[in-house]
């Protein structure tokens, strides 16, 4: 038998101990009194070897006990309660921070400080109930060395009711230290056997409701019920009248007199738990296919779909839009063949699947599903084979630190004969058959077998697949494995049949067994599949790699299951690891990476009580920190600034907004430093809650009207108006250029490149892995980085490629607008021209040609002409930018000030991209012989070049040697780069510019400058 590690436990952590030391305050200084027994007149008969009820020291002072409540909450940072609500106190802990370590110390601390005796811990389920059975047995030596050999084993048990005289004896009747550990559904009916009286009229619930237990409730959201009605669950407890109530959980609905806080944020800033990492699985799609994936169903009650798209030009893509009834898919692609035909059927309902036409078949889709991916099959190999080698590449790195950390890999799957089939001939499934294939040629490979070379004495048999894989399962009472029934579809252990919950509980008992003995390097086992029904007994630290083998992976995307993986790890002699370079969980997902986030976000940040609307603590600190209030007032200030904020009607008592949370700048603080700080307190407030995405708050650039940017009044004069209307006049003229292209050398040098980029070009599937990491913003709000993408290819097979030459033409000259013959004569110089019939390949080599054309068009510009009629509107040409006050303020951000003195700039204010270009600006100012000049906003005034439509920088007024203003310079301003550095395009453009110069004005001269001198010196040559 493999050796079990003994988990080492720290007691001086400081969070745990915040946490016990939060509860154990409330009661400091309360009244207390001991009476020992209740003396009361029984209605029973009472048996000879019975005694009386003792129950807990009564608490008589409320007065106290709230006042206490108030010290802990501001001493942790948390609002400040004005009752107390039922003696329920909540606790909220991250998961993987030890919860129940905390809950079942806090008992211990209790107990010690207070004298109180009777404790009832509550959990909604019996995997939860298991769990915390074998943290106590973990705990029972710790807790020994803390208590003065206390033995929490000797005053803990599990409620049984087949032997209630257990919960008499230990319980209800004795005087000492009693734990009793009982799941809801054992008292939350009426029909419960405790609940009934016995042959001597004995109701035991009515002896533990006359002793007040403490009850401490583990996972409390679970049994709440809903707004409008509590659940059976939750007045059961209310019905035994306990003392007071403990709620310990990560994802709590309500927070009853909230004493401590260590969230999911808290908890990942902290390095209390493992960081996260996303890979997701999916195939990238033949363009010449028409794919398409249903995103989502939008507010507006549009289909948002997913597929290939192009504009004339351009490279297909993939392009999301939004659809109803009687769309056309080929419209909406930009005429792509494949998409022919297709239109939406009918407008889209989010109960229902959407329905696309094509032809005489009907494409249905489910939101998240698309029409065109690698085969399931295919996705289960490659996220498999990730898991694999994600495991082996984090032990190699592990144990090269110096540390000796096994790691576990967990496979979550989606149905029990994926993994054992006893319809096949070895009995193995679908996914086990391809996880032994995988990992037989990935051990033997170099890099994969590095590690067993390496290390060979601690995997003595990872040969042995048979030994290093194992299923748990819900199992029936012979131990055979199970489906849970109506699982994917219930989705709620409270709605799940008797049976089954039994069997998954049997499955779960399975796991804990096995628990610390998994952590050891003489435990061959490292990869362990499991359905996702079993998710709460998985809480094993040493889990790295969490694989989701299950169709849907937004499915799968629940904190709940992601959380198994989250405790920080521990080493083989059961110490825990703390380094963050170790601790970090890979979720490997079978879905699209956009869609897995979204999903995840959702779920974690829902999970954690994030809404964009609630004013938290936290936007209270941040509002006061930001505008200024030094830290040791904003604790003091908290409440002031909430309590005005409600009675102002900007939030209402949950600490929601209200509709009239955008008067909130006409509102004035009655307290006199708020109303000190009130412009920027309120400025703070207003950011912190658009960071949060609320739409409720007015979102003002600033507590300032927008500068009003524009000319300057003397441009009315009639000197600068003429001189204005003589630059525009220059400007206003457009013009096309013309080009002289050696046809038969562009031909040659076009199918020359074309032979070299085919040369080693063949038709392959393409697979994406997309990775991403999850952090929080500075509003707590959860999310994953944008994504890395990896590709991979493999051959198809029987590839059916359809294209026509005559097709391939059409679609080359539609988006390069060259002739047919010259595509023609190209084409047929290609050496794997059958090749093209790809659309992937044809798209690489329709931009190449375009590329090639646009280099020769270049080269060959030989002269621009002016045409009639064909001008920009002068009202473009010189718009002014958009300034305001929050870039004034900024000196980061280059805006100039012009000054109305000097009587130069057309306008006010200029904002540039460089502080080349700001000092170019502060030359012209001060330079004496300039009459007027203006930074060309880019957009209002182009130039057409073969590479695309080109701005200049600057349009300049300046007196020549006799005083007179006939030179109009326009000028690029290329900041310290020398003629000789500027690239192709570059000096194309700028050869552009003075071609078209020439063409419109023979007294505009176009310059290029480095800086305020070089144009010095050019313009006097």
């Amino acid at each position: 038998m493999t050796n079990r590690i003994a988990f080492q436990f720290d007691d001086k952590l400081g969070y745990q101990k915040d946490a016990v030391n939060s509860v154990v305050n409330l009661f400091k200084g309360v009244s207390r009194h001991d009476d020992g027994t209740i003396y009361r007149q029984l209605q029973r008969m009472k048996k000879l070897v019975e005694g009386d009820p003792v129950r807990n020291p009564q608490l008589v002072s409320p007065a106290r006990l709230l006042h206490n409540l108030r010290e802990v909450q501001q001493k942790n940072k948390l609002f400040t309660d004005h009752e107390l609500k039922g003696n329920n106190f909540t606790i909220e802990m991250e998961t993987g921070t030890g919860k129940t370590y905390v809950y079942l110390r806090t008992i211990l601390e209790l107990y010690r400080a207070y004298g109180f005796t009777k404790f009832m811990i509550v959990v909604p389920t019996i995997a939860i109930r298991k769990g915390v059975e074998k943290t106590m047995a973990m705990l029972r030596e710790h807790f020994k060395g803390i208590y003065d050999g206390l033995d929490i084993m000797n005053h803990a048990f599990v409620y049984d009711s087949k032997n209630l005289k257990k919960i008499s004896s230990s319980f209800v009747e004795t005087r000492d230290l009693s734990i009793v550990v009982m799941n809801i559904q054992a008292f939350n009916k009426d029909s419960n056997k405790i609940r009934q009286s016995d042959e001597y009229g004995q109701i035991l619930w009515e002896d533990i409701r006359y002793i007040h237990p403490i009850v401490i409730i583990d996972e409390p959201q679970k049994i709440e019920g809903t707004a409008k009605k509590k659940s059976a669950s939750l007045e059961a407890i209310e019905g035994i009248d306990p003392l007071f109530v403990l709620r310990y959980s990560a994802t709590h609905k309500s927070r009853y007199n909230q004493v401590y806080k260590l969230d999911s944020f808290d908890a990942y800033q902290k390095d209390l738990v493992k960081k996260i990492q996303v890979k997701t699985v999916h195939g990238a799609i033949p363009k010449d296919f028409p794919y398409v994936r249903y995103v989502e169903f939008t507010k507006d009650l549009f289909a948002k779909i997913e597929l290939f798209c192009v504009e004339q030009g351009g490279q297909i893509r993939k392009k999301q839009v939004k659809v109803r009834g009687g769309d056309s898919l080929f419209e909406c692609s930009g005429n792509l063949d494949q998409y022919k035909n297709m239109f939406v059927m009918e407008d889209p309902h989010k109960l229902k699947k959407l329905k696309i036409s094509k032809w005489d078949d009907i494409l249905e889709l489910a939101v998240g599903e698309n029409n065109a991916d690698i085969s399931e099959e295919e996705t289960i190999r490659i996220q498999i084979r990730l898991a694999i080698k994600s495991h082996l590449e984090k032990q190699y790195k592990i144990l090269k630190s110096g540390r000796k950390i096994k790691v576990l890999t967990l496979f979550f799957i989606d149905a029990v004969n994926k993994y054992r089939d006893t319809s096949s001939p070895d009995g193995r499934g679908e996914y086990l058959r391809i996880f032994d294939e995988e990992y037989s040629k990935i051990i033997t490979d170099k890099k994969g077998k590095q590690l067993f070379v390496e290390y060979p004495e601690l995997f003595k048999d990872y040969k042995n697949v048979h030994k290093v894989r194992e299923g748990y399962f819900a199992v029936d009472k012979h131990k055979n494995a199970v489906e849970i029934e109506d699982w994917d579809k219930v989705m709620d252990e409270d709605k799940l049949k008797a049976k089954s919950q039994e069997d998954i509980d049997r499955g779960i008992e399975l796991i804990l067994e096995k628990k610390d003995e998994l952590i050891s390097f003489e435990e061959p086992l490292a990869f362990i599949f499991s359905h996702s029904a079993l998710r709460e007994g998985w809480d094993n630290p040493n889990v790295f790699t969490l694989c989701t083998l299950k169709k849907g992976g937004s499915d799968i995307a629940k904190k709940q299951e992601i959380g198994r993986g989250l405790r920080l790890s521990v080493d083989i002699e059961g110490t825990r690891c703390t380094d963050k370079t170790i601790n970090e969980l890979t979720v490997i997902a079978n879905d699209y990476y956009d869609q897995f986030a979204a999903a995840l976000q959702k779920d974690f940040n829902e999970q954690a009580g994030f809404n964009k609307e609630e004013v938290t603590i936290d936007v209270i600190h941040a509002s006061l920190r930001n505008a200024g209030i030094p830290e040791n007032k904003i604790i003091d200030l908290t409440e002031p600034l909430r309590k005005e904020l409600i009675e102002q009607n900007i939030i209402n008592k949950e600490g929601m907004l209200t509709k009239d949370a955008k008067k909130i700048e006409a509102i004035t603080f009655i307290h006199e430093t708020l109303q000190e700080h009130s412009i920027m307190i309120k400025k703070a407030f207003i950011e912190a809650m658009q960071a949060k995405g609320s739409k409720k708050i007015l979102i003002k650039n600033g507590d300032e009207e927008p500068i009003e940017n524009g000319a300057h009044s003397y441009i009315s004069e009639e000197q600068f108006e003429q001189l204005l209307k003589e630059l525009g006049k220059r400007m206003s003229q457009r013009t096309l250029y013309q080009v002289n292209i050696d046809s038969d050398a562009f031909i040659e040098e076009s199918a020359r490149e074309l032979n070299e980029l085919l040369r080693f070009k063949r038709v392959l599937y393409e697979y994406n892995i997309e990775t991403g990491k999850a952090e929080f913003d500075e509003q707590k709000k959860f999310r994953l980085s944008e994504s890395v993408q990896q590709t991979f290819f493999s051959e198809p097979e029987g590839l059916d490629l359809q294209k026509s030459q005559f097709e391939i033409i059409n679609y080359i000259m539609y988006h390069t607008l060259l002739p047919r013959l010259a595509i023609y004569r190209i084409i047929s110089k290609l050496e794997k021209a059958t090749l093209l019939k790809n659309q992937d390949i044809l798209d690489v080599v329709t931009q190449k040609i375009k590329e090639k054309r646009t280099e020769f068009m270049a080269k060959g510009v030989v002269r621009y002409e002016a045409i009639d009629g064909y001008v920009f509107d002068e009202s473009t040409i010189f718009e002014a930018d958009s300034i305001d006050m929050g870039m004034l303020e900024d000196v980061a951000s280059l805006v100039f000030q012009t000054s109305a003195d000097k009587g130069r700039a057309v306008h006010k204010y200029y904002k540039f991209d460089s502080d080349g270009e700001l000092q170019f600006a502060k030359r012209l100012e001060e330079d004496e012989k300039v009459l007027l000049y203006t930074k060309i906003k880019k957009g209002g005034f182009v130039i057409d070049t073969p590479y695309g439509e080109y701005s200049p920088d600057w349009a300049v007024i300046r007196k020549g040697e006799d005083d007179q203003a006939r030179l109009f310079f326009i000028v690029e301003t290329k900041i310290d780069k020398e003629d000789k550095d500027l690239n192709e395009v570059e000096k194309t453009k700028i050869k552009c510019g003075k071609l078209h110069f020439k063409a419109v004005a023979q007294d505009v001269q176009f310059k290029q400058a480095k800086n305020y001198d070089d144009f010095l010196l050019k313009i006097t040559v």
